[in-house]
């Protein structure tokens, strides 16, 4: 009996269009719900989120090296040409393959405080991570497509402040200013792999599209003369096609027991059109306004860098089912080259260093954990974003993948994962003006 890639795997029986559409509502209402207050989002394109699916983010993130039958690892589209095929006998040939729906979900803890201070605020968030399909074509040779967030820009901060005569040193009004920001970056993307021998080479191609929003609201306070508040707006929209790549070659080392792979991956830098509406305002306590400057459709572009990745996993095989595996990442992003409508920005040019493991016993009859996935990982380097000093990030990660049981008709040709992935990330230190504390529960779908 075989499996029928398309037709049987994307059978009402077996994944319906219903399944399908009850996915993107749930990914659409956990983006439109998401609540986030992140000061750093104000920056760049805003706060950066994994670039990887759940079972890669219990490794601490890495993804240049890694391959297998049971995700898409669309951070690497090397890895596309290791999706599970069944060949015929005699000729070789393709005769059926494993399907992938790869989706993802984050719930996010985050508290900010000043250092050496005893106040903090704390925030929770939930957000669509990924979603992602992939399909072999023919035998070393695979598709995928899907969407994911690339960053998140939300935050409302409030500063209060006495105002003081220039000359005499006199008191005068108090100043109340609001901070505003929202919007956030995605890229829907289809991308191919293939192999030749040893080596694996692999494109995506994209639409990378988002938002800005920023605004800035103030208000002065007086006893005996009522002032207009002053709201100033900065809307922007940008999107263009957007192409990254990468490679993989894999070295069998002793009795095709443990194997090597080295990838790289990564983007060239890349202008994204854009387009700009500002807004200068004068608004009474009544809500009148009066437009003091208004310039609509300012075209522009955003400037994308250049980011790249290379790593290697390392992975000996325990048993007919079993496997450790240990591997490393390190990145380098160009951050120092991004403008935004020509302007730099309190961006720099950073790197971070990935590390990740994880151990599959060999399966025992009667035993589910043996069945289980065990992962483990850390990451630290500086964040893109620099302010009056370097912000540095630390973070650990621990994952699990939990195998369920199929009752239904072909449910001897499936396999379905629960991956888990549990991350903590520190944001700063007593160096800088704000230190953030971030928990992560990623809930991933395979």
């Amino acid at each position: 009996m075989r499996l029928v890639t398309t037709i049987m795997l994307l059978n009402r029986k077996a994944l319906s269009i219903r399944s399908l559409c009850t996915v993107f509502a749930l990914a659409t209402a956990t983006m439109v719900q998401a609540q986030d207050n992140s000061p750093y989002s104000r920056y760049g394109i805003g706060n950066l989120v994994p670039n990887t699916n759940i079972n890669l983010r219990g490794m601490g993130g890495i993804s240049a090296a890694y391959a297998d039958h049971l995700s898409v690892n669309f951070s690497n589209p090397a890895s596309y040409a290791r999706f599970q095929t069944i060949l015929e006998e005699r000729s070789q040939q393709m005769a059926s393959g494993r399907v992938l729906l790869d989706v993802g979900l984050n719930i996010e803890n985050r508290t900010l405080r000043e250092p050496n201070q005893p106040l903090k605020f704390t925030s929770g968030n939930a957000s669509f991570s990924h979603i992602q399909l992939g399909m072999p074509l023919r035998k070393n040779w695979g598709l995928s497509f899907g969407l994911r967030p690339i960053s998140r820009i939300s935050y409302k901060v409030n500063r209060t402040e006495k105002l003081f005569d220039g000359i005499t040193g006199l008191p005068l009004d108090t100043a109340i200013t609001q901070f505003n920001g929202n919007g956030g970056t995605f890229l829907p993307s289809i991308g191919t792999g293939f192999s030749i021998g040893n080596l694996s080479v692999g494109a995506n191609l994209g639409y990378l599209f988002g938002r800005k929003e920023f605004s800035t609201r103030r208000a002065l306070l007086n006893d005996s003369v009522s002032y207009l508040n002053s709201v100033h707006s900065n809307n922007t929209s940008f999107g263009d096609l957007f192409f990254n790549g990468g490679a993989q070659y894999r070295i069998t080392l002793r009795d095709k027991k443990t194997f090597l792979t080295l990838g790289l991956s990564g983007n060239l830098q890349q202008e994204i059109k854009a387009e700009q509406d500002v807004t200068r305002e004068s608004v009474s306590n009544t809500g009148f306004a009066d437009t003091v400057f208004h310039q609509r459709g300012i075209n522009g572009a955003v400037t994308y860098p250049a980011s790249y990745t290379g790593g290697f996993v390392l992975e000996n095989l325990i048993g007919n089912t079993g496997s450790f595996l240990v591997g490393a990442d390190l990145v380098q992003n160009k951050w120092n080259n991004y403008r935004y409508f020509g302007a730099t920005d309190s961006v720099q040019d950073n790197w971070q260093l990935r590390l990740g493991s994880h151990y599959r016993p060999n399966a025992k009859a009667g035993s589910y954990w043996s069945n289980v996935t065990y992962r483990a990982g850390v990451f630290f380097g500086p964040d893109y974003i620099k302010l009056a000093n370097q912000v540095p990030i630390f973070g650990l990660s621990f994952g699990m993948a939990l195998p369920l049981a199929s009752s239904r008709q072909f449910g001897q040709y499936q396999f379905t994962v629960i991956n888990l992935a549990l991350e903590y990330e520190q944001r700063g230190n007593n160096d800088n003006q704000l230190k953030e504390n971030m928990f992560r529960i990623s809930l991933g779908l395979n």
